[in-house]
């Protein structure tokens, strides 16, 4: 069970149905996430393999870490690595993750945090499970996404927004059938705590089997929905969808999706990702931990790496 999560969603903010006359979106794709493996070897699906990145603008990538259960002395990290021109957003469902900087940044998310790290003109930073879940294990889910910038704020300074679970903006809907976990951007007028330099919204939502989630959705923002775990539909089509795929909807001002009647005991809901955002509307230069906008700043961003000036690993590293 995600770690935020509430005993009866009826004390909550209600969200209305999308007005009278609202243009609902369809469905133009639904792409399943190939798994693989991330930094020493914590398994990851890749959530937007196969999708169109006209389709993704803003959003460079997503993978879905874990869900796995770890045995004592399994946990896994990566290694320090650099990054430039983008944002990071680790939203971390279950479990414990440390990160560190180069420039002296990080900390301790756990349980229905997230860190959002804008990397900007550049840093090296890892991310490793602490000591006590190495020694003891535990379980481990989440997710991370990658945000693009914009070509004037790829060399804006580094910096972090810690979100707590206690921030998150939580909402329902009419019947109580849904959680909306909104963590950045806006939804039918109510704000996450995220501050985004791209406009966004990222939200996870558990929708119980049978109920129907219906969100109004900004018309000039993109929208996609991902499957963490369970089945449902999505769109007014019912287009089916299941744990680890990426349901792409086209133009309109709301989205729609339902729980199946039925899940399966281990996912006893639907639990999805949705999110969305302004495209930039930019080239996009990605290769590895870099994303800029010209062949040209890729090869200055490896060259200031291996040259040092995206910082050094700190002698307190962990």
């Amino acid at each position: 069970m995600p770690a935020v999560t509430v005993e009866n969603p009826l004390n909550l903010p209600q969200l209305h149905k999308p007005a009278v006359g609202s243009r609902p979106r369809k469905v133009v794709q639904v792409a399943t996430a190939p798994s693989g493996l991330e930094g020493e070897g914590f398994p990851v699906r890749r959530a937007f393999a196969g999708v169109d990145q006209a389709r993704l603008d803003p959003f460079i990538m997503m993978d879905q870490m874990g869900e796995v259960e770890y045995a004592a002395g399994e946990a896994k990290g990566t290694p320090w690595h650099p990054h430039r021109g983008f944002e990071t957003v680790t939203y971390l469902i279950d479990g414990t993750f440390r990160h560190q900087d180069s420039a002296g940044g990080g900390g301790l998310i756990t349980d229905g945090d997230t860190q959002w790290m804008t990397a900007g003109s550049g840093l090296l930073h890892i991310e490793a499970p602490p000591e006590e879940l190495v020694r003891s294990g535990g379980l481990f889910h989440g997710i991370q996404l990658w945000v693009n910038l914009p070509s004037v704020q790829k060399m804006s300074d580094p910096r972090y927004q810690d979100i707590r679970a206690g921030n998150v903006k939580l909402l329902t809907t009419e019947d109580g059938g849904s959680l909306v976990r909104v963590i950045a951007g806006s939804v039918a007028g109510y704000d996450g705590p995220g501050i985004t330099h791209t406009p966004i919204t990222l939200i996870h939502a558990t929708v119980s089997p049978g109920a129907r989630l219906e969100l109004p959705w900004q018309p000039d923002y993109n929208a996609l929905v991902y499957v963490l775990n369970g089945a449902g539909t999505v769109g007014t089509e019912a287009r089916p969808v299941r744990m680890g795929q990426t349901a792409v909807f086209g133009d309109g001002d709301s989205i729609e999706l339902r729980a199946d009647d039925k899940q399966e005991s281990r996912s006893p809901n639907l639990d999805v990702i949705i999110l969305g955002g302004l495209p930039i509307g930019e080239e996009v230069a990605w290769y590895g931990p870099f994303v800029m906008n010209t062949h040209a700043e890729l090869a200055q961003a490896f060259d200031d790496f291996r040259s040092g000036r995206m910082g050094t690993v700190p002698a307190d590293r962990i």
